[in-house]
């Protein structure tokens, strides 16, 4: 039973770059948890902010409603660490309550962003918080003197202008079998509507490479991600 821990700056980073995966994950008798560092209130939540007489903390409300209704619908448990965003900080306490999650939870893959984002703050800060709680965790794949986890697999999920973050896939996974469920998932984030037409052409774009590389024809959607880590296998 495969566990994917998947550590989104925001509240609605994980639907758009991860949905099919965690959905899959769940489809196939695995477990999903999604924490999420901030809700994105500030800088993710331009439609909520055209409201007359918005306030921070009706915005935080309901970018928590929608991220958990969301996960829901992929069959992820949502955890928010609320912790402010633009600029997204991660101190010591939030980084020891990341290394927690790790521990308690003991992913098989964990997945986050890429460490480059000229155009999003948060997203390197968030990457820099997981890399750093995964090395925790896993103890550098050494006996500590603490306890610790098998080094999870460690994927970069695919940012919004990849070509500017230094993104280069090397593997693309197959979400046609849960792709309606992602398309509810992202549905549901009416603080972002604009985004739902851009990552379903981004999965119909990915889906063509990923039919060219394997050959398999039947491949409608897909998702992109970096591996950061050497796969270590036993046969080839």
């Amino acid at each position: 039973m495969k566990r994917l821990l998947v550590v989104s700056a925001h509240a609605a980073d994980f639907v758009w770059r991860a949905g099919g995966a965690i959905a899959l994950t769940v489809a196939q008798g695995g477990k999903a948890l999604v924490v999420a560092l901030s809700y994105g209130e500030r800088g993710e939540s331009g439609e909520l902010w055209k409201e007359p007489g918005q306030t921070l903390e009706r915005v935080k409300a309901i970018r928590q409603e929608e991220a958990s209704r969301a996960a829901a619908i992929l069959g992820a448990e949502f955890v928010p660490l609320d912790l402010g965003d633009y600029p997204l900080r991660v101190e010591e306490k939030a980084l020891g309550r990341l290394v927690e999650v790790l521990v308690d939870f003991a992913p098989d893959v964990l997945m986050t962003h890429t460490p480059k984002d000229p155009f999003n703050p948060d997203h390197p800060v968030a990457y820099e918080a997981t890399e750093l709680a995964r090395q925790l965790a896993s103890g550098a794949g050494v006996a500590s003197a603490f306890k610790t986890i098998r080094p999870p697999e460690f994927l970069l999920f695919e940012p919004h202008q990849p070509e500017l973050c230094g993104f280069v896939p090397n593997l693309f996974l197959d979400i046609t079998p849960v792709w309606e469920k992602k398309l509810k998932a992202m549905e549901v984030f009416a603080s972002q509507a604009y985004l739902r037409r851009y990552y379903a052409e981004r999965a119909e774009h990915r889906a063509n490479h990923a039919r060219r590389i394997s050959g398999l024809k039947d491949i409608e959607k897909a998702e992109a991600f970096q591996r950061v880590l050497p796969q270590v296998v036993r046969s080839l």
